[in-house]
């Protein structure tokens, strides 16, 4: 199963949710990186992503976007096969 990272806060509910579809999915471990404890992996998220907002999720190397853009890779049968890749 490949890596999932998620650039996060704790009162997000995107962030929620895009961690519950990542579990129904199969995922056993999300590697999450909270922006609200460490300001300076705000900054890192900006620089790499280009986006502000949370999450921001990165599934090995591809960069997904945040749970809108996870939501629909899915629903247009793309998420399974980035994570079993």
């Amino acid at each position: 199963m490949a890596q999932v990272v998620m650039y996060c806060t704790a009162v997000c509910p995107y962030c929620t949710m895009a961690e519950r579809l990542l579990l129904a999915k199969g995922v056993k471990e999300i590697n999450k990186i909270r922006v609200d404890l460490e300001p300076s992996r705000r900054d890192e998220m900006i620089e790499k992503t280009g986006r502000r907002t949370v999450p921001q999720i990165y599934i090995d190397s591809t960069h997904v976007g945040g749970y809108d853009d996870l939501s629909a890779l899915d629903r247009a049968g793309g998420l399974s096969p980035l994570l079993a890749a």
